[in-house]
């Protein structure tokens, strides 16, 4: 039996396309290439044009992001590439022609997607997408069978996507995508690979073990990522990838009516590939793609706190990850994706009532396989009450700013956490994103951005207004515990850009008191938080009351495994998460250390001598001003100690040491938290100290000193029954064994006695002090003239 010709044809087509894409590497031969895939497609049927995906589209996916030296498949003939992938090239000839060029081929209503559509509805080509391109949770996860069939069940992303492959009797498995799911993970993954690629490059940071990028497999059909530089100012019209990325939120993912995309349906899963319901399975799948490639990825708590105790599921991801930051560089991609998704936030407007648990906590006992299919249906489910994004991306999101803040590396360049918190702002300023946010874009996506034009002309306002009131309840987190652990970062990182960290913090108060009704709202919500219980008089404080359970469940589930850690010298205690602090009157609480704040940036602005010191005291001024209003009452309370204008060689150190404001003597104010785990001083050696630290923990640890006794249980004494015989005792030897055991017995009898008096009274081993550079120093010297003084010695001797 003889092929078709058009198989065939096909077939050689396909393979020589693949050789051109490959080989182009200037605007001319990318244009050709373009048309050369443009008049492929539009000659062949979808059967026609399974060889094109299945040989052609992945090396064209190689060639748009840069991935090079592409691998052929085997017995194939081996292929070269040039450096450089077609998106870099664009940026680097600023060749607007060829961008718009490049952009109708890969856009949504262009006839490749057309194509993919159509292959896609037939099931004609499946790919086996990388384990190790996945984001960084879900690859540690697929190592064991129990987690891969979590992620298959509980996880949309996954859901019913990783298969079991048997090869040569071993048990694999594998991540099986349609042709539109695969362009897509590629496209998530594009911005994390140029991200790590890019930090590698500048400097090194501390960080777990990352994606290897030289170890791909064949099955990719993408091999390691060829990075070249360039600059971060680019042209919207240059940069393809932010215009592809508006282009594809715009075709693929409706931010209004969601609900007449499922109608008389009350999940997702219910609908099939062939009805409307398919636009939301879309949209669903590519918001999930990119929040957990941009926004979880290395997340130690990739899935909420309560769905893990519900299945009893647990995640060792922790002491893998580690405190590792987000991928840097994100910024733009990641504030474009959050404003686009809270326009959507625009419709919540039903009052308090959505503030219900979510429904996943109130599943029925049943089969793991029942029970993950509930919890699936209960995040479609809740992720449309009130047609919003928001509920989607509001615990990714605040874990990424978060742990953006608490695990930015110290004396390191803060410029990816300034680019991060504007992200942040973007979330708590959702009224002031409008059209003037994407109108440069709208002018660039050949006019896919009609539609959201129209639909936003009628709900664009000028600031907070009661309508919001239910957004700023769902999200209370962000006005209020995370403002608190961005405190804590500005107090860490003031002395690298003092002028920057002020505008930042300026920037937080203007947004909390740029309304009445907002500031109100938030000191209100926070005096129900702390109240215990109700009957107010007031009518609307009684109906924030309904709020507290979710606030409380968000803090555990949001801030999971989050909180300074010992060595960042915390502002916070141990259990931060479990208590909102912006208005307390402790020296913890945001007035203090927002007194604390000024009182530092005011001398570190007056002891840097830059030329716009009346700028900086301006910017000093306006912030006393925003946190008396936001606080009351006087901004800065009278201390017992003025600090210096004019001293050059202060050092930093000696400026912070108050830890609260008020008339106290300097040597009152003492370190609040572990003293044993005080971030390293100058005056001592910090690896000794970090020893030392590790064997009094362990130390503490085994003799049970971490817990104090409990007073009202006297100790259990042990008692031992003695033989009634008689023995004698003969002999010099035995007499010296009775003797050691005595000593021994009363040795351990003391040391026991030590011990219980020490956990009654809560004290603890602490061998940091052998760490000080004085000890150190006299222990050496004395080593030293002991081994002098022998030396000496032998030598008159002989």
């Amino acid at each position: 039996m003889h092929p078709h010709s058009y198989t065939v044809n096909s077939l050689s087509k396909s393979r020589e396309l693949a050789s051109a894409i490959l080989s182009s590497s200037t605007s001319a031969q990318i244009s050709s290439v373009c048309s050369s895939i443009h008049s492929f497609l539009h000659s062949h049927t979808p059967d026609q044009s399974r060889h094109f995906f299945s040989l052609t589209f992945p090396t064209l996916i190689c060639k748009l992001y840069g991935f090079g030296d592409a691998v052929s498949p085997p017995n194939g003939p081996q292929l070269s590439s040039s450096n450089g992938g077609w998106i870099d090239i664009i940026l680097q000839s600023n060749d607007s022609d060829l961008a718009s060029r490049v952009f109708s081929l890969f856009s949504p209503n262009s006839v490749i997607f057309q194509s993919i559509f159509a292959v896609d509805r037939q099931s004609l080509v499946k790919y086996v997408f990388p384990i190790e391109r996945l984001p960084e949770w879900a690859r540690l996860m697929l190592s064991s069978e129990r987690d891969c069939q979590v992620l298959n069940n509980l996880c949309p992303l996954f859901r019913d996507k990783i298969k079991e492959e048997s090869i040569k009797g071993s048990i694999y498995y594998q991540v099986q995508l349609n042709v539109f799911e695969y362009f897509m993970f590629w496209f998530a993954y594009y911005p994390i690979c140029k991200g790590n690629s890019e930090n590698l490059n500048n400097k090194p940071t501390k960080r777990t073990s990352k994606l290897k990028l030289e170890n791909w497999t064949w099955t990719s059909s993408i091999p390691r990522f060829s990075h070249s530089n360039r600059g971060n100012e680019q042209k919207f019209e240059h940069n393809l990838y932010v215009r592809l990325l508006y282009a594809y939120l715009l075709a693929f993912v409706p931010i209004r009516d969601l609900d007449s995309h499922q109608p008389n349906r009350s999940s997702l899963l219910h609908y099939g590939d062939g009805s409307d319901g398919s636009i939301l399975l879309r949209a669903e799948f590519l918001v999930d793609t990119l929040v957990h490639y941009w926004l979880v990825d290395n997340d130690f708590s990739p899935l909420p706190l309560n769905v893990c105790k519900s299945f009893g599921l647990s995640f060792p991801l922790r002491s893998v990850l580690g405190e590792t930051p987000p991928t840097p560089n994100l910024d733009e991609i990641v504030k474009l994706l959050v404003k686009y998704l809270n326009l959507s936030a625009t419709v919540i407007k039903d009052g308090p009532d959505r503030m219900e648990r979510p429904k996943w906590s109130r599943a029925s006992v049943g089969s793991f396989h029942l029970k993950s299919r509930e919890f699936a249906a209960s995040v479609n489910d809740s992720m449309y009450v009130g047609a919003s994004w928001n509920l989607l991306i509001q615990r990714p999101v605040y874990r990424f700013v978060l742990r953006t803040f608490l695990f930015c590396p110290l004396g390191t360049s803060i410029k990816n956490a300034s680019q991060v918190f504007l992200v942040w702002i973007s979330f708590l300023e959702p009224w002031k994103v409008g059209l003037d946010d994407f109108v440069k874009l709208d002018a660039i996506v050949d006019g896919l951005g009609k539609d959201l034009k129209k639909e936003n002309e009628r709900i664009e306002e000028d600031g907070f207004s009661s309508l919001w009131q239910d957004y700023v309840l769902s999200n209370y987190l962000y006005y209020s515990s995370l403002i608190m652990h961005f405190i804590g970062f500005a107090h860490r990182f003031l002395h690298t850009d003092p002028e920057l960290i002020v505008q930042m913090v300026l920037q937080v108060m203007k947004i909390l008191t740029s309304s009445k009704e907002l500031t109100d709202l938030i000191k209100n919500m926070d005096a129900v938080f702390h109240s215990k219980q109700a009957g107010s008089g007031k009518l609307m404080l009684n109906s924030l009351y309904r709020c507290v359970p979710l606030i409380r469940e968000q803090l555990q589930d949001w801030e999971d495994g989050l909180s300074e850690s010992d060595a960042d010298g915390s502002f916070l205690h141990e259990n931060w998460n479990k208590d909102l602090r912006l208005f307390s009157d402790g020296e913890d609480g945001g007035q203090q250390l927002l007194q604390l704040f000024i009182l530092r940036a005011e001398a570190e602005l007056q002891a840097n001598f830059s030329d716009n010191i009346a700028h900086n005291l301006q910017l000093i001024d306006s912030l006393k001003a925003q946190v008396s209003c936001l606080f009351g009452g006087c901004t800065v309370k009278p201390i017992s100690f003025t600090p210096q204008k004019k001293q050059r060689e202060q050092l930093r150190d000696e400026i912070f040491k108050p830890r609260r404001v008020g008339n106290q003597a300097l040597a009152d104010v003492k370190y609040k938290g572990d003293w044993m785990k005080r971030p390293i001083s100058d005056d001592e050696v910090a690896w000794l100290a970090k020893l030392l630290v590790w064997l009094s923990s362990w130390l503490n640890k085994n003799l049970g000193l971490n817990q104090a006794q409990n007073s009202d249980r006297g100790p259990k004494w042990s008692y031992v029954e003695v033989s009634s015989e008689v023995e004698n005792v003969c002999g010099p030897s035995e007499t010296m064994k009775m003797v050691l055991c005595a000593i021994g017995s009363w040795f351990i009898a003391l040391g026991a006695t030590t011990v219980r008096l020490m956990r009654k009274h809560g004290l603890r081993i602490n061998l940091r002090i052998l760490a000080s550079k004085k000890i150190v120093m006299v222990l050496f010297m004395s080593a030293l003239f002991s081994i002098s003084r022998k030396a000496f010695g032998l030598f008159h001797r002989v």
